[in-house]
């Protein structure tokens, strides 16, 4: 039984020393050379103090040494929080002061005003610290946190979302004994280092002995060179955000060019449309697998192996919990769990999957990781995800809103998702959200096309058709607004709160 993720790291290192474990687009490192490379760190931190789990920042990039940097704060026995510098610098602020870190260590040369960020070459102390290390070793428990990644909050503080080596000890060994990874996994990293689709890019990999390649950022910018270079990498697995895999259908780029080497796709952050993974399928001969979870779960709490043929405008399940986690639905007005199919609920989860908490925010920690209703004899704690669900004909989970996309609105209760699902099945389009004005009271669809020279009339009256034939009346937007290219958050998410406050504040 693992500890910690270091003995993950460690044993994939007496197996394949000499094999690449992490690669970016300028440096690759070994199993073998990773490891002493985060332990220099690791001996680096330790001459600065004596700490034991409190934070150690790093200044992210799209890098291998973003990852070093990690795993030698993990070796110190400290854990590791993400920080994108290319973040509002008020964003930055409000995080650093909440965080309050020991050291902030910078994957490039990056400066932060106000806070000293010990570059990427100054972090090595050439003489490691092997007794230091083992003593601390000697005293990680599992429950240890391993690392914090901010979220955004409801007040607009951002939220950092605590996890333990456990819990992500959980997931890699549940997503080994689950999917059919390849024999050598090569992992294409999509996601940045401060969201946590890439923590299962790094551990996967870890606990496969396989190797991470890190995609640089451009690439998806040109899609045509994205699949140049998977294809360049032989990158077989990928672990990517929805919005990636909708950038290459929106440029139909598999009419030029196919990955040759995917064996296994997995996709997460947002609802899938089926016409996106339709087109992939349609080229890809892989297996597909869409993941469900929040960071507070860390990362997935269930999945589904795409098994069958969805029509574009049904939705697709989130399948079944991992092994080791349980998923219910919970009746909000009465706080009893809900079996019947086709009633929704809020769907709840308990597990060693569960985060920690949020870091020096006992209020909110207590709101979302509760007590389960299910019974008072002894503690046991439930994640309160916030998203809506229901049981279908076959018994399959399926996701159907968050919470606060489901509105009042002339009398009538609103799951905001449903509209998406049938206007993003339009052809032509090529993402669609909506956004509720509380101040005019008004469902506002926000949608972007995969044409050029989009005549907004012809649109309108393509989309109202499908909604004609789909859904009542009383849930058609009141007011459609074109977009060339719809605004995305950090996570490469569409923007929900920008386009919300855009017709609020007009």
């Amino acid at each position: 039984m693992y500890i910690n993720v270091l003995e993950i790291l460690e044993d994939s290192a007496k197996k394949y020393p000499d094999k690449i474990a992490l690669k970016d687009a300028e440096h690759e490192i070994t199993y073998t050379e990773l490891v002493k490379q985060a332990k220099q760190i690791a001996s680096f931190i330790m001459k600065k103090g004596e700490w034991q789990s409190t934070p150690v920042a790093v200044c992210i990039d799209r890098n291998i040494e973003s990852i070093i940097l990690f795993l030698g704060i993990v070796y110190s026995g400290n854990f590791y929080v993400p920080l994108d510098v290319n973040m509002p610098a008020e964003r930055v602020s409000l995080i650093l002061e909440d965080l309050k870190p020991r050291l902030l260590l910078a994957s490039k040369n990056q400066e932060l005003e106000g806070y000293e960020c010990i570059p990427y070459e100054q972090c090595f102390l050439e003489e490691i610290l092997e007794k230091e290390l083992q003593a601390v070793r000697e005293r990680m428990i599992d429950t240890d946190p391993l690392y914090a990644i901010f979220t955004s909050g409801s007040t607009g503080k951002p939220k950092g979302v605590l996890v333990s080596h456990r819990s992500v000890i959980d997931l890699v060994e549940q997503f080994r004994i689950t999917f059919p990874f390849p024999k050598e996994p090569v992992f294409g990293n999509q996601a940045p280092f401060d969201f946590d689709v890439s923590v299962k890019d790094i551990y996967n990999s870890l606990m496969l002995g396989g190797t991470v390649v890190v995609i640089p950022k451009q690439c998806f910018s040109m899609p045509l060179k994205l699949i140049e270079y998977l294809n360049e990498q032989r990158i077989n697995t990928i672990i990517w955000a929805v919005s990636a895999m909708r950038i290459v259908e929106n440029f139909k780029t598999f009419a030029k060019a196919v990955p040759k080497y995917l064996q296994l796709v997995m996709f997460s952050g947002e609802i899938m449309p089926v016409r996106v993974l339709n087109y992939w399928r349609s080229y890809v001969n892989a297996h597909y697998v869409n993941l469900y979870g929040p960071t507070e779960i860390t990362c997935n709490c269930s999945y589904y192996l795409i098994d069958r043929e969805f029509e574009a405008e049904e939705s697709l399940p989130i399948g079944k919990a991992f092994r080791n986690t349980e998923i219910f639905l919970l009746n909000q007005e009465n706080n009893t769990v809900i079996r019947e199919q086709n009633v929704q609920g809020e769907i709840c989860v308990r597990g060693s999957c569960l985060a920690l908490g949020y870091y020096k925010d006992e209020e909110k920690t207590a709101k979302a990781f509760a007590q389960t209703p299910v019974h008072a004899f002894y503690p046991e704690k439930i994640y309160h995800t916030g998203d809506m669900g229901y049981y279908n004909d076959r018994g399959e989970l399926m996701f159907a809103s968050r919470m606060d996309y489901q509105i009042k609105h002339m009398g009538h209760r609103i799951e905001l998702g449903e509209i998406e699902v049938v206007i993003n099945a339009v052809e032509g389009i090529d993402a669609a959200v909506c956004v509720f004005d509380t101040k005019h009271e008004k469902i506002v669809l926000c949608y972007q096309c995969n044409a050029e020279n989009v005549d907004a009339a012809a649109m309108k009256t393509r989309i109202v058709d499908k909604l004609k034939s789909r859904l009542p009346k009383f849930m058609w937007p009141n007011r459609y607004e074109y977009y060339e290219k719809l605004p995305l958050n950090k996570n490469g998410k569409i923007d929900r709160v920008a386009l919300r406050r855009i017709y609020e504040e007009s």
